[in-house]
């Protein structure tokens, strides 16, 4: 269940998928004990000038012009 995730994977949840409420905690134990360091998304965001393009990706808002 945790097979693909490497440094830098960032693990997206679906709240509303139907087994996520029972299989978060045993996920995230797996990866906290293989190292990984589980933060909430808004510690990934980079705060303004930058942006975000339709990919997702981070880009400083000049480069958007």
């Amino acid at each position: 269940m945790t097979s693909k995730v490497q440094p830098g994977s960032i693990v997206l949840f679906h709240n509303a998928a139907l087994h996520t409420p029972e299989a978060l905690p045993a996920i995230l134990t797996c990866l906290i004990n293989d190292g990984y360091t589980v933060v909430p998304i808004s510690q990934l965001i980079l705060p303004q000038p930058y942006t975000i393009d339709h990919t997702g990706r981070q880009f400083p808002a000049e480069e958007l012009s």
